[in-house]
């Protein structure tokens, strides 16, 4: 009975690879698609909710002029270039550093219907949070965008709770969000075209995920061989 139970650890470890080599594969097709997606030609936002949900990723184009009034605050978050952070643990220049700041959500009034959504105009490096240090980006005429539709982003075990006072919000809850601010739950990431100088800078859409799972199949199938050779040794030579 010791003899089964101790070939229970490599047959379980050789399992437990297998099944990552599938979550390995799973991962990079969803990688994949959501970059199809975002490469995809943006489409009018629909005008309902529920067709909007289901365009996550997807860029939708709108027209329209900015409530700076109800500017609000998603972070401190570090700066994306190409859906990956800029900062890898140092300063990404001599002169500022990118690993923390916030994005800027801004009610956007729809030219046609008068609706209200919230539009992501990008990030803003921490001595640039107070709109009146980039007064040249707060654009006032009517304008024409393209953004990638995000939806809510589940709130991760001990994230601070927002401060409605300083308007600032630590994880993306669209529906929130647009009662705060009285708008539709309809939330989209301005591309890096509509980057505005002197900030904020667009196209801060994460559509990538940690793919770590080939260093999972490595250690589960170290594991399995090498208490395969064990056993082998114990029971068998």
């Amino acid at each position: 009975m010791k003899e089964l139970d101790l070939l229970l650890i490599p047959v379980s470890t050789f399992g437990l690879g297998t099944w990552q080599i599938k979550r390995k594969k799973w991962k990079e097709n969803l990688i994949e698609s959501l970059m199809v997606k975002t490469r995809e030609p943006a489409v009018q936002l629909p005008e309902e909710d529920s067709e909007v949900s289901a365009l996550e990723y997807r860029k939708v184009r709108v027209r329209g002029k900015f409530d700076h009034a109800g500017e609000m605050y998603l972070g401190p978050r570090s700066l994306l270039l190409d859906g990956e952070s800029a900062y890898h643990g140092k300063l990404v220049t001599t002169s500022a550093n990118k690993s923390s700041g916030y994005q800027v959500v801004t009610p956007f009034i729809l030219s046609e219907s008068k609706e209200r959504i919230l539009v992501n105009r990008g990030w803003v490096a921490l001595k640039n949070k107070n709109p009146r240090t980039r007064l040249h980006g707060q654009i006032n005429e009517e304008v024409e965008l393209e953004g990638v539709v995000r939806l809510s982003e589940p709130r991760q075990p001990f994230t601070p709770l927002n401060k409605l006072d300083a308007r600032i919000w630590f994880s993306r809850d669209v529906e929130e969000m647009a009662k705060f601010v009285d708008c539709r739950p309809v939330f989209i990431d301005v591309t890096a075209d509509f980057t505005v100088e002197g900030g904020p800078i667009g196209g801060q859409t994460r559509a990538t995920f940690r793919n770590e799972h080939l260093s999972y199949i490595l250690t589960w199938y170290g594991i399995s061989l090498g208490t395969s050779f064990l056993w082998y040794k114990k029971f068998i030579r």
